[in-house]
This record gives structure tokens, C-alpha cells and sequence, in this order.
């Protein structure tokens, strides 16, 4: 097979995968995509864990070292099976918490500490670095296999090979990743990829098997004698390693950022963890299987010298089974890709959490809440953060020259990350952690790792001297990085293993010890622990002084005007409002905090409600609830806190409807003169001139023109303002014939601002417009939804007090409902007058300047009620925003 094919096949798999991946984000949008969050998908995105280390390395691992490499996948089945109910508690957390990485928990847990975040995220980052120079090594050597003689640039230059994998793999995870920014940090079209790639890798390293197995031996029962009498079975087992290396790949399964991105963040209900439970460690069980036959294969028929992390696909080249090799090649390829794809996406996440956003919030203080668009500057960043990534790794390959062992680079990585792992235990189940703690222990952990294992594996006189490296420091003999306070004996690794995570865990608990928790931390602490027992966090908000508005505002520029608007809606509804504006009490901003959290992270989120909120204390007489939590308390504090919010949100419903119906006694009275004042004035007008027409003989043809001009105006004005009388009254009993039929939405916008263009008011206002969205087809009477698009332009023609004044005309069609929003640049309307805008006696403005009696609103709401839509006010939205929402086919009324 020629080289440039592969490459063609393996662009091809790449196109593929795409195409499944982006099918998938298109359903679940469209809300199609129920099998996208089954068990069974939910457990083969777990088989991220499986990378090229376990498809190429394992069975060079097996060929070194003997059964040592089942420790890989001995850990993680003892955590599935024997620990589930762990995970279960960790999966809960995180969908309590909107955790969206390791990081994000590790900083929820502590206060929100923003700068536990950047610790851990440093950790992962750097402790990750190692295994992604693993996934481009692999796929370097897997293409030299096949390069041969055909293609000597890859033979040649390794390092030019690698550099273009990362690009293509950076750009690769781009595409899949960053698409969008998710509020829950799901990745329904990367999880059913890795699912895709999960059934390759598996079925490309079964058919390996068979292949040696019945293909070059006799069938199981000669494999088991050439097992036993390979070097394989005389191995060595060193306990200590055994030991070491199964409690590492335990903790591997939830500290990897890969493996909490796909196990706790994707997670989408916790009942699969039961499937994955089992259906996970068979996984493992399949991907071992072939292991050692393919390693004692690969030692009797390829010559001595060979590298055994390649059997897989020197094998099947030796025996001219190409077809097998390219499988062989694309589950390797798919092995290296996933892990790469998942764990750049974790760690650019914590990237422009915990690091990017809040360096934006110091620079750009607390105007960065509310002006900006933040949900790009996250997606920018994360972009730039996974190339970032890519080129660590890339950096870390050629540094290093590529190792001969794949295992070898990802147990620097394990026990890198693995530091996480005191912290992260200790805020599960210990409520008295702090902070302090959690820094220490990290800190130190750290240093030790990167000390005794990290440095080291660049080799000597990188960043380790080899004089440090075989004398230690200063020739102090005691702190040899390998031999750490004289410690002679110990594996390297399990000598790096033993003392960080020794020295991490005294650190941690003796900080903790002699710290004391702030009450955040305390609150925290109680969630996390008690997750169990506390379906929603305790409220960490008190009152506060900020406008419902300016939330919002600051909410759509990070979830998205659409989720924050349906957001504010709900939590309205649910106090007895109507609109966009709720009441800003401590719970709405406890659920604000935590949607935001899904986004950009518990700490950012805290950090930016805090700078429009004002204050965000919780002083020590708010922990009384979290202090005492026996049951017939915490009963009696539940059924007291439904009746005070019952209480509170009836006391709103009255008190607004009291205010609500003041307001509208004096509009009405307003309205009831403005109303005889608009009827005396031309009937005065036509009585006056009818009488001059009259009594006068001596009028002249232009003046008897002229009065009779004055009449018909006054006439038409006089009629128009009855017509608008009787069309509400019409309106609001639904008596009104509707004319249904056919119409393009574009052609009644165009028709709406032709039939505005000739009013003197807002004659150099500028329309935006994206007429390509506006192509859209709808049945309903269009001569009545014209009314309401003249209306709306007209009143922003007059009112839009902007200097340069605008006006955005926004067309959304979602299912079969369409949405029209009109904004325009100006001041918009007071937040004490947007609820009563609709009613029939609302009059905002001076009686002169408005030139109308101010039913046109009114009559726009009963128009769109009788077309089977609706129109709001949008608040939050810089200027005055009212959004027209209405069925693409208006429903039949039924006769009375």
C-alpha cells in the first residue's frame, strides 16, 4: 500500500468523524438526539481512557515488562465496580454545581477560589503535556511503519512529522470543540466521535488478535504454549510496582482532565454510571485480551531490534495483510485523536475560566459585565488555549527526542495529575478542608513531582544538572531527585508516586488543620458533602442593590440572549411576573450564579455577579443553617422557607397589582381627557368652518378651497382616532374577520418601512437588516401583521432619542414559531412603566410630542393574541426592544 493512500484513508476517517460529530450537534438542537445521552454511549466515550499508550504501548509494555501492564487497566475496573457509588457522588456534585472541569471543582469546593483554579489548571496543563507528546509520537511512528522507502521525509524528520499531526489535530479539535460555547459544557457531537472511535479501536485490536492468534498459531492452545515458553512468562513482578501502578491508574479514571470531562461533565444522568459499571471494565477486559499473544508474536517472527510498541502494525505488515495494518493504523490513530480532542477541550476550558476571564474582569472592571461580547472572548480563547496545548506537547517530543517506552510518558502524566487527588477527596468527604489546605497540598505535590519524576525525564543537563541528578543538590546525597531522603531502593516511579503524594496529603490535612474555613468555604462544604442530602445549594447571596436589567444584560453576552432571556422569564413566572424582570431576590441569584457557572466557570461567574450586585457576604450568622442540619430542623427550616416564599411572592403579586392599577386609575383618567380633547378639537374645527362656510357670502374660491380643506382633515383625524377605538374594541372581544393568507416576511417589512418613510420623525434613521434570514414564507392575515411592523417602526421613527438613532430588525425561525425584534439605539423605556405599555390608557410621553391618543400598542397586543402570537418588551437590550413572535400557519379560530 503506498503511503499517500494512507494519508487519503486517514483524511478520509477524519471527514467521517466530523460528519458523525456535527449530524449529532444538529439533532441534539433540534432536540432529536434522546440516543445521543444513553448508558451505552455514555460508557464507550469513557474508552477515552484507552489512548495509544494502551493500543501501541500496552503491548510494548507486555514485552518489557510482562503482566505489569494489566495495572493500567486493573485500576479503573476497581473503581467501576467498587467504588461506583464515589463517582456517583462526583457526577452529582457536578450537576448540582454547573462544574465544567476539574479545576472548576476543585474551586467551587474551596470558596470559589479562583486561585485554586489557576493551580490546578497549571497542574493539569503541565502534568498533560508529557501525554500529549505521547499521542503525536504514536502516530509519528505508526506513519514511519508505513512510510518505507516511499516516503523518506518521515523517516528522516520525526520531528516535521509531529509538528504537522499537532496542526492538523489543533485544528481538528478546534472544529470539534469550540464550535459553540454550551452552558452546560456538553459536546454531544464529540461524545458520539469518541463513541465512533471507541468500537474502531477496539475491532482494529481484536482483529490483530485473531489474526495471531488463529492466523499465525494453531489456535488458543498453542498461543498458551508459546506464551509459556516466551520471555514474557519469566518476567519479574516487583510488588511495589504493582501496587503503585494500580492505585495510579485508579485515581487516573476522575483526576485526568479527559476523564472528568467525559465521566462528570458530559455525564448527562447519573443512573448510567450503573450501566458503565459493568459495561465498562468488559471494554477493558476486550482491549487486553490480544495483549500478550500480539506481544510473544511479535517477539518470535519480527526481527530482534524491533520496536514492541509497533507490533500492532508491524505484524500484519510482515505477513502482507495490509487491509488489517490500515485498520490496525485507524485505531491507533483514533486512540491518539480522542484522547488529544477531549483533553484539549478540558483543559482550554480551565484555560479562559479560571485564567483568561478573570484577568478580563481585573483590566476591564465592572464594566466587562455588562458591555462587550463576552461568549466570544471565551470561544477565542479556548481556541487559542488548545493550540497552546498542541504546541507544549509538540515542544515536549522534541525536547525529549521521543522515548522508546509510550508507558513510560503517560505514568509521568498520571502521577502528575494525580496530585489533584487529596484535595479532591479531602472537600468530598472532609467539611472541615480549607483553602489553605488544598493550596498547600497542590504546592507541594507538585514541586515533588516535578522534582523527582517531571525534570528528570527530560534527561540530564536539561533542566536537572547531572551532577543534581547523581549527587543532589549542592552534593547534599539525601535530596537526589530518584533517591529523595535517602530512599535507595524504590522503583523511580513508585518512588515519585510514594513521596509526592505522601508529602501532598500531610501538607493538605495539616493546613486544614491549623486554617480556618470562610463561611463561603464552609457553605461549600456542607454541598459538597452533604450532596446527597441538599438537592440545591444553600443561598450564598444576600440582598443586594442590583437592577434586574443590567443582569440580564450581562447574561446574554455569556449565555446567549436566547437562554437568557427564556432564564429570566421563567424565574419571573415563577414569582406571579410577567416579562423579562424578576425580582432580584437571594435565590434568582443563587440559579443566576449557577447557569453562568455551566459557561465560564463557578469562580468567574461568582466574580462577575459580585461586581454588578455590589456585595456578596455571607456572614457567620448565615452559616446558623448549615451549622446545625439534624433532620427535624432542617424539616421545620424547609417547610417555614416554602410558606415565607409563598408569603413573599403573594405580597408581590398584590403589591404590583396595587401599583399596576394606581397607575392605570390615573392613566385612564389621562387617557379619558386626552381622549375628549382629541374628539372636541376637530368636531370644534368642523363646526367652526362649517359655520364661516355658511354665514359668510363674500368667501373667496381659494378661501371656501381652504376651509373645506380644514374640514376633511379634521374629519379624516376624527375618524381615524374612531376607527382606532372601535378596531380595539373589535379586537379585544375577537369579533374581528381575519383574512389568512399567503406572504413573504421580507416583502411585509419592506412594505411596513415604505409606509413609514414619509413621516418627518426619525428621517435619518439607519435599518439593520439580514434579509437572507428574512426569506421565510408565512400564513396569516398579512395585512394585520403589517399594522403591527408600522406601528413598531413609527414609534421608534418618533421616540428613539439617539444621536445617530438605529434600528436592528432581528428574524428568528425556530420549529414552526417565528420571532420579529425591533431595537433601536435609544434611551428605551423605564423599568417602572415597561409593565403597563400594553393597556389602553398607557400614555409614556408628552400628549403634544406623541401626536396620537396611545392606543397603538395596545392594539398590536390584541392583533398579535388573535393571529395566535404574541409581542413583549424586551428589557436589557441597550435601547427599546420589542420582540413579535407568531405561527408560521395562523391556527383556525373556532366560531362562537
Amino acid at each position: 500500500m503506498s503511503f499517500n493512500l494512507l494519508v487519503g484513508i486517514c483524511l478520509a476517517y477524519v471527514v467521517f468523524l466530523f460528519l458523525v460529530a456535527f449530524l449529532a450537534e444538529r439533532r441534539a438542537a433540534r432536540g432529536l438526539g434522546g440516543w445521543l445521552r444513553s448508558p451505552m454511549v455514555y460508557t464507550l466515550s469513557l474508552s477515552v481512557y484507552c489512548t495509544a499508550w494502551t493500543f501501541y504501548g500496552a503491548v510494548g509494555y507486555a514485552a518489557r515488562s510482562g503482566l505489569e501492564f494489566v495495572t493500567i487497566y486493573l485500576g479503573p475496573t476497581l473503581v467501576l465496580v467498587g467504588w461506583w457509588w464515589f463517582l456517583r457522588k462526583l457526577v452529582r456534585i457536578g450537576q448540582t454545581q454547573r462544574i465544567t472541569s476539574i479545576a472548576d471543582l476543585i474551586s467551587s469546593r474551596y470558596g470559589k477560589s479562583n486561585m485554586l483554579g489557576v493551580m490546578v489548571t497549571l497542574i493539569a496543563v503541565i502534568g498533560t503535556t508529557p501525554y500529549i507528546a505521547l499521542q503525536l509520537q504514536s502516530v509519528t511512528l505508526s506513519f514511519t511503519v508505513f512510510a518505507g522507502e516511499g516516503a523518506k521525509w518521515i523517516s528522516q524528520d520525526h520531528n516535521a512529522t509531529a509538528f504537522w499531526v499537532a496542526v492538523g489535530l489543533a485544528l481538528f479539535t478546534v472544529l470539534f470543540g469550540t464550535r459553540n460555547l454550551d452552558a452546560n459544557e456538553r459536546h454531544h457531537g464529540v461524545v458520539i466521535a469518541i463513541a465512533v472511535e471507541a468500537v474502531v479501536k477496539l475491532v482494529a485490536l481484536i482483529a490483530i488478535g485473531i489474526l495471531v492468534v488463529w492466523g499465525v498459531a494453531g489456535g488458543p492452545t498453542d498461543m498458551i504454549n508459546r506464551i509459556a515458553e516466551s520471555p514474557i512468562a519469566n518476567a519479574q513482578i516487583s510488588s511495589s510496582r504493582w501496587v503503585g501502578l494500580t492505585f495510579l491508574s485508579a485515581a487516573a479514571i476522575f483526576t485526568l482532565p479527559r476523564m472528568f470531562q467525559v465521566l462528570v461533565v458530559e455525564n448527562a444522568d447519573e443512573n448510567h454510571l450503573a450501566t458503565a459499571s459493568w459495561a465498562f471494565p468488559l471494554y477493558l477486559m476486550l482491549m487486553s485480551l490480544f495483549v500478550v499473544p500480539i506481544a510473544v508474536t511479535g517477539l518470535a517472527i519480527l526481527p530482534e531490534g524491533s520496536n514492541p510498541d509497533l507490533f500492532v502494525l508491524s505484524i500484519p505488515l510482515s505477513l502482507g495483510q495490509n487491509g488489517l495494518a490500515t485498520l490496525a493504523f485507524l485505531g491507533g490513530f483514533s486512540s491518539a485523536t480522542s484522547m488529544v480532542i477531549v483533553a484539549s477541550i478540558a483543559l482550554s476550558t480551565m484555560v479562559s475560566n479560571h485564567i483568561v476571564m478573570p484577568l478580563f474582569l481585573r483590566w476591564q472592571g465592572a464594566s466587562a459585565t455588562i458591555s462587550g461580547d463576552v461568549r466570544t472572548l471565551v470561544l477565542r480563547s479556548r481556541r487559542i488555549s488548545i493550540a497552546a496545548v498542541l504546541v507544549l506537547g509538540y515542544a515536549y517530543y522534541s525536547l525529549t527526542g521521543g522515548t522508546e517506552a509510550l508507558a513510560a510518558i503517560g505514568l509521568i502524566s498520571f502521577t502528575g495529575v494525580a496530585q489533584v487527588l487529596p484535595a479532591m477527596i479531602g472537600g468530598i468527604f472532609w467539611r472541615g478542608a480549607t483553602r489553605v489546605g488544598a493550596a498547600a497540598g497542590l504546592s507541594v505535590g507538585f514541586i515533588v513531582w516535578a522534582y523527582t519524576l517531571f525534570l528528570p525525564s527530560f534527561g540530564p543537563d536539561a533542566f536537572l544538572s547531572s551532577g543534581i541528578l547523581q549527587n543532589g543538590p549542592f552534593d547534599i546525597n539525601w535530596l537526589r531527585p530518584q533517591a529523595l531522603f535517602g530512599v535507595t531502593d524504590m522503583d523511580p516511579l513508585v518512588h515519585a508516586i510514594f513521596w509526592s503524594l505522601i508529602l501532598n496529603s500531610f501538607a493538605f490535612f495539616g493546613a486544614s488543620l491549623i486554617s480556618f474555613p470562610s463561611p463561603m468555604e464552609r457553605l461549600q462544604g456542607a454541598q459538597f458533602v452533604n450532596v446527597f442530602d441538599h438537592s440545591r445549594a444553600t443561598w450564598t447571596w444576600t440582598e443586594g442593590h442590583a437592577q434586574a436589567e443590567d443582569l440580564l444584560m450581562m447574561a446574554q453576552r455569556i449565555l446567549g440572549s436566547e437562554d437568557a432571556q427564556a432564564l429570566f422569564r421563567h424565574a419571573a413566572e415563577e414569582q406571579g411576573k410577567q416579562g423579562y424582570l424578576p425580582e432580584i431576590t437571594p435565590r434568582f441569584m443563587e440559579t443566576l450564579e449557577r447557569e453562568l457557572s455551566g459557561s465560564v466557570g463557578a469562580a468567574t461567574a461568582h466574580a462577575m455577579v459580585s461586581q454588578i450586585v455590589g456585595r456578596s457576604s455571607v456572614s457567620v450568622e448565615d452559616l446558623m443553617a448549615v451549622a446545625d442540619e439534624t433532620a427535624q430542623i432542617l424539616e421545620y427550616s424547609t417547610r417555614l422557607e416554602q410558606q415565607s416564599e409563598e408569603l413573599s411572592r403573594t405580597a408581590r403579586q398584590l403589591q404590583e397589582a396595587n401599583q399596576k392599577l394606581t397607575e392605570l386609575s390615573v392613566q385612564k383618567d389621562a387617557f379619558l381627557s386626552q381622549i375628549s380633547h382629541e374628539l372636541r378639537t376637530p368636531m370644534t374645527s368642523i363646526r367652526a368652518f362649517s359655520e364661516i362656510l355658511m354665514e359668510t357670502d363674500m368667501l373667496t374660491p381659494e378661501e371656501q378651497k381652504n376651509y373645506s380643506t380644514i374640514i376633511h382633515d379634521e374629519a379624516i383625524r376624527l375618524t381615524r382616532l374612531l376607527d382606532d377605538l372601535l378596531d380595539l374594541s373589535v379586537l379585544e372581544r375577537g369579533k374581528v374577520t381575519l383574512n389568512a393568507q399567503e406572504g413573504n416576511l421580507s416583502d411585509l417589512l419592506d412594505k411596513a418601512m415604505s409606509a413609514t418613510s414619509s413621516m418627518e420623525d426619525g428621517a435619518d434613521m439607519v435599518y439593520s437588516r439580514r434579509k437572507i434570514r428574512e426569506d421565510i414564507v408565512v400564513r396569516t392575515d398579512t395585512d394585520r401583521l403589517s399594522q403591527v411592523f408600522i406601528n413598531l417602526i413609527a414609534n421608534a421613527r418618533k421616540y428613539c432619542d439617539a444621536e445617530h438613532p438605529r434600528l436592528k430588525i432581528k428574524v428568528t425561525h425556530r420549529g414552526d414559531m417565528v420571532t420579529v425584534d425591533f431595537v433601536d439605539n435609544g434611551s428605551g423605556i423605564p423599568t417602572k412603566s415597561q409593565a403597563i405599555i400594553f393597556e389602553k390608557f398607557s400614555r409614556l410621553s408628552d400628549q403634544a410630542a406623541a401626536g396620537g391618543a396611545g392606543l397603538g400598542l395596545a392594539i398590536c397586543k390584541e392583533i398579535m393574541a388573535n393571529l395566535g402570537g404574541d409581542i413583549v418588551y424586551l428589557p436589557g437590550q441597550g435601547g427599546a426592544a420589542f420582540r413579535v413572535s407568531f405561527p408560521l400557519d395562523m391556527p383556525e379560530r373556532e366560531e362562537d
